[in-house]
């Protein structure tokens, strides 16, 4: 089987063991390499086409999720494996609801990352079974834009429920600025909390200031 595969990743060291590794696949497999995403824009633009793209998420020059939304618009038949280091749920969830193909945590062994690729490579979405809960020492992947709620996998109601909490009010003061029943609020809120990642009010404000959730369009 020919493949023609693109890895987009800016530290040598990982995106040369990348390239070998997906020597792996077979005789008939070809693997180009960019460490800048400008540069692989022009390889996409001038080297025929490419049956599947690993990206890295923390590129320099650009915010790695923009990255992946201008692959997914310029491109949308060709799919986009995210390869990464950050494996927090709302990262996750974000890259997915941009329309990555698969995701694949930069510490799974080699044999896990070519049988994600081979379900990618056969027209599936792969997700990784276990996600990251975040606490203090998760890293987060660089955002120079605020995170829409959506794009992590909040509704709107779990998002007025949140932006709400981050303003101090209790879950009684919710329910009657919103008009819900306290156990509707408590349902909203748990939600959220999943959503992020985390287990408690305190960690979601925590969340919500380090991935930098944008509430503006929310009230």
């Amino acid at each position: 089987m020919m493949f023609k595969l693109l890895v987009i990743e800016d530290h040598a060291l990982v995106r040369e063991g990348l390239v070998r590794l997906l020597g792996q696949l077979g005789e008939g497999v070809s693997v180009v390499e960019s460490a800048d995403f400008e540069v692989a824009l022009n390889h996409l633009e001038n080297g025929g086409e490419f049956d599947l793209v690993l990206l890295d998420l923390a590129l320099p020059g650009i915010d790695g999720f923009a990255g992946l939304d201008i692959l997914r618009r310029h491109y949308p038949a060709m799919p986009v494996v995210v390869v990464s280091a950050f494996d927090d749920t709302p990262t996750v969830t974000r890259v997915f609801n941009l329309g990555a193909s698969g995701f694949i945590p930069k510490a799974f062994s080699g044999e896990a990352v070519l049988d994600a690729i081979r379900e990618v490579l056969a027209g599936k979405i792969y997700r990784p079974a276990g996600r990251t809960h975040l606490d203090a020492a998760t890293p987060l992947p660089p955002s120079r834009e605020g995170v829409r709620p959506e794009e992590i996998g909040l509704t709107e109601r779990q998002t007025q429920v949140l932006g709400l909490m981050i303003h101090g009010l209790s879950n009684r003061d919710i329910a009657e600025q919103l008009q819900l029943s306290l156990g509707t609020v408590k349902i909203h809120a748990s939600a959220a909390f999943k959503a992020l990642g985390v287990s408690s009010r305190t960690q979601a404000l925590v969340a919500v200031a380090r991935y930098g959730v944008d509430f503006s369009d929310v009230f």
